[in-house]
């Protein structure tokens, strides 16, 4: 037992599960607001006008009140605070076994990263499908063991995997790009700046710079993913062709704002805060 507290694999658990904690109890809000846009209806009200981020939050506080933009955040929360540990015990073992203490190259980051969250987005995908659906507001769960086994009950074991390709399409790249644009780019700064108090302050400018790109580059497999897990009936080749028909091709960007946002400050936050407590607990990250 002793042995195994003091795992480096386990430290680095223990430190990604806090800093994922951090981030999905601030920017959850965000989460929500993006999971609505991207699952509104068509046709709602012709000539109504474009429904944005704004206009969303504001209807979320005004008929579910301030509290009701933290819907979801319990499925939210069982899935980060084990899923961000697993990720980051992964990448942590991953590079200690491949590359030990040496900086990963352009190529080796997007395959840390990549490889590292195609476990932890397996392991933790019905709890991202139950979240989902939480957030969209069209399922009226009461808990998050409740849902598990409603979908079980009614829609058979395998609707907790659906989304899995578009799933994987979207959180794979996005995380190898994410860990390639950041580990680049921290190694690009002054060693004066790096080795100074002010290093977990450029290391998060990073991240958001990382973040954003990212983002940006995965959105339309997010988008695709979110229909696929609150119509389990749609294949991902259906929810594309059935997106392309309803939005055209900016459908594929619904959602885009929150979700960078989010996406970039959740992961940034989470970066920064796990390598302070990996260097605190005298593990290289």
């Amino acid at each position: 037992m002793e042995l195994l507290v003091v795992h480096p694999a386990i430290k680095a658990f223990m430190c990604g599960s806090l800093s994922g904690t951090c981030s999905t109890l601030l920017f959850q809000p965000l989460d929500l607001v993006k999971t609505r846009l991207q699952t509104l209806q068509t046709g709602v009200q012709p000539g109504s006008g474009r429904v944005g981020m704004v206009s969303v939050l504001l209807s979320v506080v005004r008929t579910e009140r301030l509290l009701g933009l933290w819907k979801g955040v319990s499925p939210s929360f069982i899935r980060t605070i084990p899923g961000v540990g697993i990720y980051f015990s992964t990448y942590y073992s991953l590079k200690q076994h491949f590359l030990q203490d040496r900086c990963p190259g352009a190529a080796e980051a997007v395959l840390l990263g990549g490889g590292a969250r195609t476990v932890a987005g397996v392991v933790m995908l019905p709890v991202t499908v139950v979240k989902t659906r939480f957030e969209c507001g069209r399922y009226s769960y009461r808990s998050v063991i409740g849902a598990l086994r409603s979908v079980c009950q009614t829609e058979g074991p395998a609707a907790l995997f659906s989304g899995l390709m578009a799933t994987l399409l979207r959180d794979v790249p996005f995380s190898g790009i994410y860990v390639m644009f950041y580990s680049q780019t921290k190694a690009s700064l002054p060693k004066e700046i790096s080795t100074s108090p002010a290093a977990p302050v450029a290391n998060f400018s990073c991240g958001v710079l990382a973040g954003v790109l990212a983002s940006l580059i995965t959105q339309p497999a997010d988008v695709v993913k979110t229909h696929v897990q609150v119509n389990p009936q749609l294949k991902t080749a259906e929810a594309i062709r059935y997106i392309y028909m309803e939005y055209g091709l900016q459908g594929f960007f619904r959602g885009a704002v929150p979700r960078s946002l989010r996406r970039t400050m959740m992961a940034a936050m989470a970066w920064t805060v796990y390598e302070q407590m990996m260097a605190r607990i005298g593990l290289k990250s």
